[in-house]
């Protein structure tokens, strides 16, 4: 592992001041080259950073559902927690590589607080993808990296970080001939300085002289970019922080977690932790010591809107291994599908309180259930998402979290629904799932909700709105023939072949989104699942789709 150094001390405005106290280790290359078959990287949630370079053919990739189609001499970075999924095609000898390392921040010698920085993967400095000025440099690179790496001398394996080290350098000068004049580019960097010096004192002043802006302008940029101002996303990322701290097993006091995150003063600390979170850092505190089980998968996306991070989850959920590792809940209990088991995993577990859904779980297991901890099932049905968390949130005696929770999400969807406004002006939208060979078009109780509903996008005049959703031929699609496509499309064989029928035939090419090249992809989960959670999700998704995207 090898640590890079401050690039250059006078220019505050460099991206690379954020590599000052971070570390770079490779754990793994892979060469996928001359394949009789195209190669696919399945759906998952990434744990470690990972490059994918491109080097020939043709192929895509997903990350967090957003479609990309690669282009060779390029280079795809991904980064742990997002979802991804790629596939290639035609690749000849020199196809493609995936590297998988892990960036390290450093302890900061300086530093005099008496809590320790918290640990953790950090973001990779440049986002998405990097077009390569010199593809063969780069595949050397590459090449060495991994012929060094697989040897059993150690020094020749110390040789390869040093290679990985080398391509690293080209990488960044790359990215850096493309974006150094780039007004959005530099307001990521700027967001991101935030995010790697947000316990020193930050100034509207400084944060202009390290974005080459006067201060007005600045101010009126971060705004329009982010929708708020740089001292609110300043303030909320501290606090952010502080809620890691208050959910490790620590006797850290009040006082120290307030000077650790840039508030000297703990009294201004706690005033500005309720304005924020809805409650006083004392309550956040003891709420997060209570054992809260989610018994139904869906009642994930519930609970963590609340702030609460299930200690027990059914395990054979995508979500288990993602809020695992994005929240560190690392003793997260996994439940067993089988309710027998599940009940008895619960019962030695102790919970304090369970939550489950009422249509999910029959009468009977629901009175077993009652007999264990307090339980609250939610009448799924009978109530829009919104009602699910307010009500267990009555439940759970969390109703200012859930107030709070709901203004951000109000204040959020406006700032999209502006935003977006200029790429979707009056189009029309239709959400399609594709499992196996049917085709479903999604209404009520989905994810379409939030086009519809809380961005205002219109659908199609004959949808039945009201029907969850509704089973369709191609054939019958012509029938609504939207201005705009989202496609979620299940990662199954059968899906996927489905998929495939679905493009070659005739009705689909003459439907007015494909024609005009408007179509988008959504992955199935955790997207699909109609929960507070990831309907918040799907903003942020749709922000990166749509924005100033003619």
């Amino acid at each position: 592992m090898i640590r890079i150094v401050h690039i250059n001390r006078n220019n505050e405005n460099s991206k690379y001041s954020l590599l000052e106290h971070s570390s770079f280790k490779l754990r793994h290359i892979q060469h996928i080259k001359n394949t009789a078959t195209d190669w696919e990287l399945k759906l998952q949630f990434i744990e470690s950073h990972l490059f994918i370079v491109a080097a020939s053919g043709q192929g895509w990739l997903t990350l967090d559902g957003q479609y990309i189609e690669w282009q060779e001499g390029s280079v795809y970075i991904c980064n742990p927690g997002q979802l991804v999924q790629a596939a290639a095609q035609s690749l000849d000898e020199r196809g493609l590589y995936l590297l998988r390392f892990d960036i390290i921040k450093d302890y900061d010698s300086r530093t005099t607080d008496s809590v320790r920085p918290i640990q953790g993967e950090l973001p990779f400095p440049i986002k998405e993808k990097i077009i390569l000025s010199s593809p063969v440099s780069i595949n050397a690179l590459c090449e060495n990296i991994t012929k060094y790496l697989q040897s059993d001398d150690q020094l020749k394996q110390f040789r390869s970080q040093i290679y990985f080290q080398e391509l690293l350098y080209h990488l960044f000068q790359d990215d850096l001939l493309v974006h150094e004049n780039d007004p959005e580019e530099v307001l990521e960097y700027v967001k991101s300085y935030m995010e790697q010096h947000y316990q020193q004192e930050l100034t509207i002043e400084h944060l202009a002289k390290v974005a080459g802006v006067s201060s007005r302008h600045f101010i009126r940029l971060f705004k329009k970019r982010y929708g708020c101002s740089a001292i609110e996303y300043l303030a909320v990322y501290r606090i952010d922080q502080a809620q890691k701290l208050m959910k490790m097993d620590s006797e850290y006091r009040l006082k120290d977690i307030a000077s650790h995150v840039g508030y000297p003063d703990d009294i201004y600390f706690r005033r500005k932790f309720k304005q924020i979170t809805g409650i006083p850092p004392a309550t956040y505190i003891r709420n997060n010591k209570q054992k809260i089980a989610a018994y139904n998968p869906f009642n994930i996306g519930q609970l963590l809107p609340l702030e609460i991070t299930p200690f027990a989850a059914p395990g054979d959920h995508p979500w288990t291994d993602y809020y695992k590792r994005k929240y560190g809940a690392d003793l997260v209990l996994s439940l067993n599908s089988i309710e027998a088991v599940k009940r008895e995993e619960l019962l030695l577990a102790n919970p304090d309180y369970i939550i489950g859904i009422d249509n999910m779980v029959s009468t009977e297991e629901q009175a077993w259930i009652k007999q264990i901890a307090p339980a609250f099932f939610v009448p799924w049905m009978d109530h829009n998402w919104r009602e699910h968390v307010q009500l267990i949130a009555e439940f759970l005696d969390k109703t200012a979290l859930a107030d709070t929770w709901f203004e951000k999400y109000e204040r959020k969807s406006r700032f999209v629904k502006e935003q977006i406004q200029y790429t979707i002006k009056e189009d029309t939208l239709l959400v399609i799932r594709v499992t196996g060979d049917t085709y479903h078009i999604l209404g009520c109780r989905s994810l379409a909700t939030v086009f519809y509903d809380d961005l205002h996008i219109a659908p199609p005049h004959d949808i039945d709105r009201l029907m969850p959703d509704h089973r369709v031929t191609p054939a019958e699609l012509a029938k609504y023939d939207a201005d705009r496509l989202v496609i979620i499309l299940d990662d199954d064989a059968r899906s996927q072949l489905g998929w495939q029928l679905l493009m070659q035939s005739e009705h689909w090419r003459n439907l007015k989104a494909v024609r005009n090249g408007r179509i988008d992809f959504l992955p199935t989960y955790p997207w699909i699942e109609y929960t507070a959670f990831t309907h918040e999700l799907v903003l942020d998704e749709v922000l990166m789709l749509w924005r100033n995207r003619a």
